[in-house]
C-alpha cells in the first residue's frame, strides 16, 4: 500500500469517525448533516471574540465535544481592539475570523452591517424577536447591567438600588467618595461607550445623575477585570455600569465584592454574533453560532460561565425567566437593531464624548 493511500485512507476514516459522533441535533433539518459534514472537513471555526477566554472555557469546550472533528480557535481581546483589527484584515483581504461575538453591541452590528453573510439558525424560534437583526447579528446572552461596591467598607444600609440613590450616596459623602467611583471610561472601551448612550436613552436626566456620581471624582478604566480588582481592594469603592456576569462570576469566590441590580432601570447587554461574508470555515461558523444559541450551548453559559441565557427554557435562575422574577419591568434589554448605530457617526459621537466628559469633570 503505498503511503499517500494510506494517509488518505486514515483521514477518510477520521472523517467518517467524527461524522457518526455528530448527528443533527434534534429538531434540526435534515439537510443539517452536510452542514456538519462540510464543518468536519474545515476542521476548525476562527473566533474573534470579547468574552473572557476563561469565561467562554466551558462553551469551547462543548462545542469540541459535540463536534471532535472541529477546533475553536479562540482569539479574546477587548471590544476596540476586535473592531479594528476585523475591520483591517477585511481591506487586505487576509485571513481573519469566521465568528464575530462582541459585547460592545453597536460597533459588533455596525461590523454585521458591512460584513456578516445572512444565515437563519435553527434556533430563531427559541429567540426574542428584539434579539435578532436581518438574520445576520444574533444577540446571544442577557446580561443585567450592575453597581458592584466593597463589602467591607460600605455599610449595608448605604448600598445604592438605583442610579438616583447612587448619586445621592456619593454628592452626600464627597470627601469618602473622592477618586473612588469607578466606571469604563468611554473614549477606549467601546462597552462604556455603549452602556453610557443607553444610560442616557433610559434616563432623561442622566448627565446631572452623572454630575452626581462625579462629585467626588471618577477613576475611569478600560476593562470590567481592573475595576473589580480595584472595588475588592478597596482602592476604589464603588463601581458602575459593570457587567452582571462578570461581577456574579468573581463574587463567589470574593468575599469583598458586593453587587447591586439598580431597580429604577437594569440595562440588559446582549453580545451580538456574526458569521463573516468572508469566512474560510462557514460551515463550522454556522455550527458554532447555533450551538451557542441551543439550549445545551445556553444552559453552559448560564451555569457553568455565569452568563445569563438568552432562552426561557433553561435549567436554573440565570436566564430571562429567572431575570425577570428577579427585576421584572425594571429590566431594559438593547435591541438589536439600526438604533445602536446612531452615537457611531463620528460628529455625534464625538459630541457625546464631550458631553459626558463635561458632565464626570474629565
Amino acid at each position: 500500500m503505498s503511503n499517500t493511500f494510506h494517509l488518505s485512507l486514515v483521514a477518510t476514516t477520521v472523517l467518517l469517525a467524527s461524522s457518526a459522533f455528530a448527528a443533527p441535533p434534534q429538531g434540526y433539518p435534515a439537510n443539517y448533516q452536510s452542514v456538519i459534514d462540510a464543518a468536519t472537513k474545515e476542521g476548525k471555526v476562527v473566533v474573534y471574540s470579547t468574552t473572557d477566554t476563561k469565561a467562554a472555557g466551558p462553551l469551547i469546550q462543548g462545542f469540541e465535544s459535540t463536534y471532535p472533528g472541529i477546533k475553536v480557535e479562540y482569539n479574546d481581546m477587548n471590544s476596540t481592539e476586535l473592531y479594528n483589527r476585523f475591520i483591517s484584515e477585511q481591506a487586505s483581504g487576509g485571513s481573519s475570523g469566521d465568528v464575530v461575538w462582541s459585547s460592545s453591541m453597536d460597533t459588533g452590528l455596525k461590523l454585521a452591517t458591512d460584513y456578516a453573510q445572512e444565515y437563519q439558525s435553527p434556533e430563531l424560534s427559541q429567540i426574542p424577536k428584539w434579539a435578532v437583526w436581518n438574520n445576520k447579528a444574533y444577540g446571544t446572552t442577557y446580561e443585567p447591567v450592575v453597581f458592584i461596591y466593597n463589602k467591607r467598607l460600605i455599610p449595608a444600609a448605604d448600598v445604592p438600588d438605583s442610579h438616583t440613590a447612587l448619586a445621592k450616596l456619593i454628592a452626600s459623602q464627597t470627601d469618602k467618595f473622592k477618586s473612588k467611583v469607578t466606571t469604563y471610561d468611554i473614549e477606549k472601551s467601546g462597552l462604556g461607550f455603549m452602556l453610557s448612550v443607553q444610560d442616557d436613552k433610559a434616563d432623561p436626566h442622566y448627565f446631572t445623575t452623572l454630575a452626581d456620581v462625579a462629585k467626588g471624582g471618577l477613576a475611569v478604566q478600560s476593562s470590567t477585570g481592573t475595576m473589580m480588582e480595584r472595588v475588592s481592594s478597596g482602592e476604589n469603592l464603588i463601581g458602575f455600569n459593570i457587567l452582571g456576569s462578570y461581577a456574579e462570576a468573581r463574587a463567589k469566590t470574593d468575599p469583598s465584592l458586593g453587587i447591586s441590580y439598580p431597580k429604577d432601570y437594569t440595562l440588559v447587554l446582549s453580545r451580538v454574533s456574526f458569521i463573516s461574508q468572508q469566512a474560510h470555515n462557514s460551515n463550522a461558523a454556522k455550527l458554532w453560532l447555533d450551538y451557542v444559541l441551543s439550549e445545551k450551548g445556553q444552559s453552559i453559559l448560564a451555569n457553568q460561565a455565569d452568563i445569563p441565557s438568552l432562552r426561557n427554557d433553561i435549567e436554573g435562575k440565570n436566564d430571562i425567566d429567572g431575570m425577570t422574577k428577579m427585576l421584572g419591568k425594571a429590566l431594559k434589554p438593547i435591541p438589536v437593531d439600526e438604533s445602536l448605530l446612531e452615537y457611531l457617526q463620528p460628529k455625534k459621537r464625538l459630541d457625546y464624548i464631550k458631553q459626558w466628559r463635561t458632565a464626570a469633570g474629565k
